[in-house]
């Protein structure tokens, strides 16, 4: 059955589960979990432990007879299966299965893998996981951008600290998507702190700027209208080595699907259906973000920007005049309502 995090404090303070699951991609979040389990584990006098890495190859056998055998040192065991794929292939899920059907006393088996997307969700041995009546499911969320604030400021007074509104926009600028980026700064800032109070200046001279940047993040910026956020996310992108073509692909699959649902949307197509039957589909969560993005321009206009992708494509190849990176900045913009075309390449 599925566990909320929050919850997860008051659940350990009890009788444990036979089994945890603590499943998402965010890996401070999901290690401080994995720990929360851990010190319950010992503090129930759970005092041995084993760790499986499920990675290619694996023998599912020695977990099955780990679970079977008897402890030698102790009476209470636990086992942790790291299962990083998230894909236990044939074998794993035969084996998670025969586990599940029958877990040990006395035994804890902890197993940590990545956000399991829909159809691995709908596998029979995913299904156990999360709804079966010997497991709780832990399912781990990332922090948006706008959640980061908030975040911080609660990693902040854990930590003994309060800060100005000012300190925590600056924290949650530099290390933007990098969790772990963020609970590093914070305990670099006790050290630093003069007393329990951080301002701008304490963050100033010591917050690295950590920011991790990644192209769907810049296409999601895009197409909020977030002008500004998304060239910081582009410069960023650049800063770490992602080559121009990668962005460009992303740019353009996400205008050419715009420019398709914008011209069914101009025949009179329902926005709704168009959104299932544009290829890929437009899933329920980004169309709130697809929908504003829309509003911003005709479907001619989206053709011409579909174009100027072209013409980015020809200069990233050397046939055609003009720098890429500018021309991917000005794309972006204009995506964002920027009015601030490539005519002039575009005349050229």
């Amino acid at each position: 059955m599925k566990l909320n995090p929050a919850q997860l404090g008051k659940h350990l303070q009890g009788a444990l589960a036979c089994v945890y699951v603590v499943s998402g991609d965010e890996a401070l979040l999901c290690q401080e979990v994995c720990d929360a389990i851990r010190a319950a584990t010992r503090e129930q006098q759970f005092s041995e432990r084993q760790v499986f890495n499920a990675e290619a190859n694996f023998d599912w056998g020695n977990l099955l007879q780990a679970g079977a055998s008897m402890s030698l040192f102790a009476d209470k065991r636990l086992l942790e299966l790291r299962l990083p794929s998230g894909k236990p292939g044939d074998k794993g899920a035969a084996a998670l299965l025969e586990y599940l059907a029958r877990p040990p006393e006395d035994t804890v088996l902890l197993i940590s893998l990545p956000k399991l997307d829909g159809s691995t969700q709908k596998s029979k041995w995913a299904k156990a996981l999360i709804e079966g009546p010997h497991s709780q499911f832990i399912q781990i969320w990332p922090v948006d951008a706008h959640q980061l604030p908030q975040w911080i400021r609660q990693r902040l007074s854990q930590a003994g600290l309060s800060a100005s509104q000012e300190a925590v926009d600056m924290i949650a600028v530099r290390v933007e998507g990098n969790l772990l980026a963020a609970a590093q700064e914070i305990e670099k800032l006790k050290l630093l702190a003069d007393g329990n109070q951080i301002d701008a200046n304490t963050v100033h001279a010591s917050v690295a700027d950590s920011a991790r940047f990644d192209v769907f993040g810049l296409i999601d910026a895009a197409l909020n209208g977030e002008a500004a956020h998304a060239l910081r996310m582009l410069e960023g992108l650049r800063g770490e080595g992602v080559e121009p073509p990668v962005i460009l692909w992303a740019l353009a699959r996400e205008i050419r699907l715009l420019a398709g649902i914008a011209q069914q949307f101009a025949q009179g197509i329902p926005l709704e259906k168009a959104f299932s039957s544009a290829r890929p589909p437009v899933w329920d969560k980004r169309r709130p973000l697809v929908s504003k993005a829309l509003q911003r321009h005709t479907a001619s206009r989206w053709a011409l920007l579909l174009q100027d992708a072209q013409r980015i494509d020809a200069q990233i190849k050397g046939q055609a005049v003009g720098d890429p990176w500018n021309a991917l900045a000005l794309l972006t913009l204009s995506i964002t309502g920027q009015r601030l075309a490539i005519a002039g390449e575009r005349d050229a």
